[in-house]
């Protein structure tokens, strides 16, 4: 009997501008993690490094928007995360990858956080005109 290959997600933009934008990117994140084959480990770590940026851009720009994907690299697959605002932008990107580092009362812990929590992860930021973030979690 023939059957259907399993579908391969689709990219997906969301808008971000709350808290419920932010969980519900998290989980799309997931779920594309999920059909790729991750581990309950790798899907969590995916979701909540989305989470982290996503959160960010809530509060730090007050709205920007997230797009997953599925990222190739020769034989691998992955989820690619590309985040977009513009808002104020990081003054010092640098500092701002330190653990502990935070100019909004916070632990400072989220950029850094998910950097560890990713396999790749580039951040590009202009004062004045906002911040991007790619990352990827590629399948093990």
């Amino acid at each position: 009997m023939l059957f259907d290959p399993p579908a391969v997600p689709r990219p997906v933009c969301v808008k971000i501008a709350d808290d419920s934008h932010a969980v519900a990117v998290a989980q799309l994140g997931r779920q594309m993690g999920e059909a790729l084959g991750f581990s309950a480990v790798q899907q969590t770590a995916l979701a909540t490094a989305i989470l982290e940026i996503a959160r960010n851009i809530v509060k730090y720009a007050q709205q920007g928007e997230i797009t997953l994907e599925v990222a190739h690299d020769g034989p691998r697959q992955g989820v690619r995360v590309t985040a977009r605002d513009s808002g104020p932008g990081i003054n010092d990107v640098e500092q701002a990858m330190r653990d502990g580092f935070s100019t909004g009362r916070s632990l400072g812990l989220g950029l850094p956080g998910a950097r560890r929590l990713m396999d790749t992860f580039t951040l590009t930021s202009q004062p004045g005109c906002g911040t991007t973030v790619v990352m990827t979690k590629w399948l093990a």
